[in-house]
């Protein structure tokens, strides 16, 4: 590859005003950036000196909105990983992180010539723009998905996006003003809640406030004046605190460091609009870090403090003895100083303050021997999930979305019964407990307890809860688990195995449904899977568009195929390719004695269906009542009833998706329906209708009394599970014995009702 064929200036940028000026440009630039690359040594910063070559042959003649050439912003970025002592594969990547995108350069280029490692990273931070996508945030989503799997396989993807979005954000100004509200927001809702997540802790600061800068302009502006004020205000108290602090570790004999904090812009403009306050309200803008050589010296340190200082009650946290999710690690205590004001005091060790500003990546920077246990647990533990959550989710947006609910930095820390410490996003529940601890565990979970007493599986996880969880081997996840579950683990496998659950039945649903569609052209049974029947189903499969027979069966019994269509076509298949010939007995036979709409054979439905076969909410029928069964687009079979008015609007629009449908003579469970019950108001009187549905032996789902508590009489609207229709007409009989009760009658859609189906 030639640097000729990249010696494009993109529309709207002006050409340099000499090749010399622009070179010396970046030469300066790359000057400046192996002055920090030391740490490599002669080999590695040679490997890096031949990436910036290639990249600023590539970028040649491209200028940045500032009108710098365009080689300054990878430069910049390399700089960035270099802070945190990145490898030289890293940097690599930086500096090319922008060749396959913007100048055509090939992945294959990149292995040939600095190897697949270094071509891995530099994909896994290339944009899917090229692809063809129905919306904006369909494309964003799956750009997302890519990186964030790239780097699930290799954290340095994440930290090498970190310091280009950084680098972006710095220099924003340059950008025309209508990008500002959609990249400062995607700074501030993805990109500063994964360093966060990380531990990147100065970067995610630094992006927090980059980012409020251009999303609200004048509040930043005005709250950069008030902080200024009130800064040079308490310089005198601030330095009077240090003086005193540095004294009394002194006279101790105990080596520390001491080291002023700044809240950020951004963290005093949140707690101000979160809890209402003024900015003369906010009292812990300013604090203080001590780094100690240990662990211990950290509570004698505490220990110091507190004898100079009275403590603020509940102001004490101990994240070293259970750290943050993140791998942040300090000791936390707020202090009434001099003049009354609050001062908050964090306590660690060295190897604490690395992790706490670089998270991850503190694996490079931390000298010791090993990767610390922080950095061991931030590279395996939240990226392994990752994998998990995309082995289970394949549309990016759902990924995404899984994805957003764990970067949320708030946590819980429980305990297993064997005293294991587990951290969790706040408001997470015993199911996403289970889930945690293995998908075995969530998906057979039926109870649980909390500190020894049983709880709903709904409950939410507070600090230092012990929990422990009940399983059965023939539990399965519910439905409803979604509607409470806080992690995206737990999202992602109940929905996995719901979905996995409904392919395999609506598959059996469909092969029923193809079998009888054939039955009604003449011919006994499908074709079987041998070799000799094979061809007959690769055309079939070539005139369904479908991938396999498990896929065609999938969608005849979810509704996206019509199977009587599909039977006829493979009749014709049968017909030229094996002789078969239609039984016209057979066809008599089945097209006469089926529902007269109807051009296939009844489905025996007995209630264990699961998720392919739905009964209608409009009309609920139960065994016994003449049924028909609606094979809704994409959504299984729904079952109303045969006077259903919703059914009947269906019929007249969508003929050829009825279905012929019939109770089996033994259904294997109970079916809910609705009735309303006429009573007089008086007290006690829901007590009397639930005890003589009891009394019938009629469990109720769900009551509605309604808002007529000042009249004579009242609807009181029941669902309820019965065995049939007879069970059904015995308890409304009992009901209308009962003094109180004026009338009954099964609730049943009205013929003017919406015409939406179950």
């Amino acid at each position: 590859m030639t640097a000729a064929l990249h010696t494009t200036t993109p529309a709207g940028s002006k050409p340099p005003a000499s090749a010399a000026a622009a070179a010396n440009a970046a030469a300066a630039s790359f000057a400046t950036l192996t002055a920090s690359l030391d740490y490599l040594g002669p080999e590695g910063i040679e490997q890096v000196r031949q990436a910036y070559r290639f990249a600023d042959a590539a970028h040649l003649g491209q200028l940045r909105n500032s009108g710098e050439p365009y080689i300054t912003h990878p430069i910049a970025v390399a700089a960035q990983c270099a802070t945190w002592k990145l490898d030289a594969q890293a940097l690599m990547a930086a500096l090319l992180h922008d060749a396959m995108e913007d100048c055509g350069v090939t992945k294959p280029e990149l292995i040939e010539r600095f190897g697949a490692p270094v071509a891995e990273l530099v994909d896994g931070l290339t944009k899917l723009d090229k692809l063809q996508f129905n919306t904006r945030e369909e494309n964003q989503a799956e750009s997302f998905r890519k990186m964030l799997l790239a780097m699930a396989r290799d954290v340095r993807v994440i930290l090498v996006k970190l310091a280009d979005r950084t680098h972006n954000m710095r220099t924003m100004g340059d950008m025309p003003r209508a990008k500002w509200g959609r990249i400062a927001s995607e700074t501030l809702e993805i990109y500063a809640p994964i360093a966060h997540r990380l531990g990147l802790n100065q970067t995610y600061r630094e992006l927090q406030d980059l980012a409020f800068r251009y999303l609200h302009p004048w509040r930043q502006a005005t709250l950069a004046k008030a902080v200024a004020k009130a800064r040079s205000r308490r310089r005198d108290l601030l330095q009077k605190v240090q003086a005193e602090v540095d004294a009394v570790f002194t006279a101790a004999g105990m080596r520390m460091r001491i080291a002023g904090r700044e809240k950020t812009l951004y963290s005093i403009y949140r707690k101000m609009t979160d809890k209402h306050l003024s900015f003369a309200q906010v009292t812990d803008i300013y604090g203080f870090r001590i780094i100690v050589p240990g662990v211990t010296d950290c509570y004698t340190a505490l220990g110091l403090l507190h004898q100079m200082y009275k403590p603020v009650p509940g102001k004490f946290k101990d994240h070293i003895a259970i750290a943050k999710v993140n791998g942040y690690q300090s000791l936390h205590t707020t202090l009434v100083g001099p003049s009354g004001i609050n001062i908050e005091f964090q306590m660690r060790t060295e190897e604490m303050h690395v992790v706490a500003e670089s998270g991850v990546a503190a694996h490079w920077l931390y000298k010791g021997d090993e990767p610390t246990e922080a950095s061991e647990r931030l590279d395996s533990r939240w990226l392994q999930s990752l994998l998990d959550i995309q082995h289970e989710t394949r549309d990016a947006a759902e990924f995404w979305d899984h994805v957003k609910v764990d970067l949320f930095p708030d946590a819980v820390y429980v305990f297993t019964p064997k005293s294991q410490i587990m951290a969790l996003p706040r408001g997470a529940t015993v199911v996403d407990f289970a889930y945690a601890i293995h998908t075995n565990v969530g998906d057979r979970t039926v109870a649980a307890k909390i500190n020894g007493e049983q709880v709903p599986l709904r409950t939410e996880l507070k600090n230092g809860d012990v929990i422990e969880v009940i399983t059965a081997p023939v539990s399965t996840p519910n439905p409803a688990w979604l509607g409470f579950v806080r992690t995206g683990r737990a999202r992602s496998k109940i929905r996995h195995y719901l979905k996995t659950l409904e392919q395999d039945e609506s598959r059996t649903l469909g092969e029923k449904l193809l079998t009888q569609a054939l039955r009604a052209e003449g011919i006994e049974a499908l074709p079987d899977e041998s070799p000799a029947q094979q061809p007959t189903w690769d055309k079939l499969l070539r005139f369904t568009g479908s991938r396999d027979r498990a896929e065609l069966l999938t969608d005849i019994g979810l509704g996206k195929r019509i199977a009587s269509i599909v039977a006829k076509r493979l009749v014709v298949l049968m017909t030229e390719g094996g002789g078969a010939r239609p039984d016209a007995l057979l066809l008599t036979r089945e097209r006469y004695s089926s529902h007269e709409k109807v051009s296939q054979g009844a489905v025996t439905l007995d209630g264990s269906e699961g998720a392919s076969v739905q009964y209608a909410k409009c009309c609920r029928p139960v065994p016994g009542d003449a049924i028909l069964g609606y094979l809704g687009r994409g959504e299984g079979l729904t079952v109303h009833t045969a006077d259903c008015a919703v059914a009947a609007r269906l019929q007249y629009k969508d003929s050829e998706r009825f279905i012929a449908v019939a109770w089996a003579d033994e259904p294997v469970r109970l079916f809910e329906t609705g009735i309303v019950v006429t009573v007089t108001n008086r007290k006690g009187v829901l007590a009397r209708v639930s005890a003589e549905l009891a009394r019938a032996e009629v469990d109720i789902t769900h009551v509605d009394m309604g808002e007529e508590a000042g009249l004579d009489t009242t609807d009181l609207r029941f669902v309820i599970e019965v065995r049939d229709a007879a069970h059904l007409e015995a308890a409304l009989r009992n009901l209308a014995r009962t003094p109180q009760v004026l009338r009954t009658r099964r609730i049943r859609p009205a013929p003017q009702a919406g015409a939406a189906a179950g």
